[in-house]
């Protein structure tokens, strides 16, 4: 992957488009791979401080450990955030891309490179290409018909770009496609597009829901704030026993859960830890929440949707057995003492992640490409 990445930079530099990277990989590829740390056209990136957000709020001293990556200290990126970021990896990739912009997060392109890939659309090989399409750098066909005019019917869809010819005087081309192929007229040449993208006009995004997760300790400080891609976990931790814990929707008594823990999971997250838990499978434009217990020792706690708008809220009571834990999409592990709770709404700042077509298709076959979604043999007629 980093070799893909060290020349996917060498391109895109060569567009001139600015790259911002993280320490450990511009480390990594420019004493693998030689890349060069143009001052102008590659910075470093890291995380920024977001008020409100982390842990141990009310210290803001940063316990962060400063890696020599072999680039110039000044050469570190200090301007407004990116216009786009691009993950080569996979799903856990994405979460952690989001976790890198507790408040607005810049539109996302993921390229799968991972195992499983269910939010990564895109392949290797596309990369660049896909890249300067969403950045304007390759031009759409000002005569396809528009995302509002057209409607996605299943079958192919046609290339919405014109690619840009690189020379001296480089600029965006004219044209358009015809029976799949594109044209240039700079060349008289004609070929098939690499990959369709797009629909209609149109580059789709999925608004994808973020959780907005706050631990309060019994006296009602505010110990830590996160937002959460996929779910935010309560469970008994290391504790033998099971967990007892007590939640609330909208301050309206929910249930008592004993059990080994319960989820609450976005649309997104419903195809992780809470579909393997045994919870609904959800579209990721539908705004809702999914709380689903964890093995409950209980025949009647079943898996349960609640609108994007209510406040759930679950606390460990002080006649529990054991203290709890809390982990948000799998990190950030914290220890629930009795009297503890922990907070839940749809957060203001949702992830906008780039389509391959729209959401219904990307979601649709990655339900079908990576689950085997109701895969049967067909029977035979009469």
């Amino acid at each position: 992957l980093l070799q893909i990445a060290a020349d996917a930079v060498k391109e895109l530099t060569s567009c001139g488009i600015q790259m911002l990277l993280a320490p450990d990989v511009a480390e990594k590829i420019k004493q693998n791979f030689g890349v060069d740390d143009n001052e102008d056209m590659i910075k470093l990136f890291e995380p920024r401080e977001y008020p409100g957000f982390g842990e141990n709020l009310s210290n803001s001293a940063s316990d962060g450990q400063v890696i020599d990556v072999g680039f110039e200290s000044h050469n570190t990126y200090e301007g407004p955030d990116p216009d786009l970021i691009c993950t080569l990896g996979g799903d856990g990739l994405l979460m952690h891309a989001g976790t890198m912009f507790p408040g607005p997060v810049p539109p996302i392109l993921c390229i799968a490179g991972g195992s499983l890939g269910f939010l990564t659309p895109f392949g290797r090989e596309e990369m660049t290409d896909t890249i300067q399409i969403s950045l304007g750098f390759l031009q759409g066909d000002d005569n396809n018909e528009s995302g509002n005019e057209r409607m996605y019917d299943g079958t192919e869809m046609k290339p919405i770009y014109t690619p840009i010819h690189h020379n001296t005087n480089a600029g965006f081309c004219g044209g358009g496609y015809d029976d799949f192929h594109q044209t240039s007229e700079t060349e008289g040449e004609t070929s098939k597009p690499k990959f369709s993208f797009g629909l209609g006009n149109r580059v789709c995004l999925s608004m994808r829901m973020r959780l907005d997760c706050r631990v309060i300790d019994r006296d009602g400080n505010l110990r830590s704030r996160y937002n959460v891609l996929n779910e935010v976990v309560i469970d008994r931790g290391s504790s033998p026993y099971l967990a007892a814990l007590e939640c609330f929707c909208d301050d309206v008594h929910l249930t008592t859960v004993q059990a080994d823990g319960i989820i609450f999971a976005t649309p997104t997250g419903s195809t992780a830890y809470s579909m393997a838990a045994g919870g609904s499978v959800v579209h990721p434009a539908v705004p809702a929440i999914l709380v689903t217990p964890i093995c409950p020792h209980v025949l009647s706690f079943r898996s349960m949707v609640f609108p994007d708008h209510v406040v759930l809220r679950c606390f460990v009571p002080d006649d529990a057995r054991s203290d709890a834990s809390v982990s948000f999409d799998g990190k950030c592990r914290k220890l629930l003492h009795r009297g503890d709770s922990v907070q839940i709404q749809m957060s203001a700042y949702p992830v906008p992640t780039i389509n391959r077509v729209d959401h219904s298709s990307d979601w649709l076959n990655s339900l079908k490409n990576n689950f085997n979604f109701n895969s049967r043999a067909r029977q035979k007629p009469l």
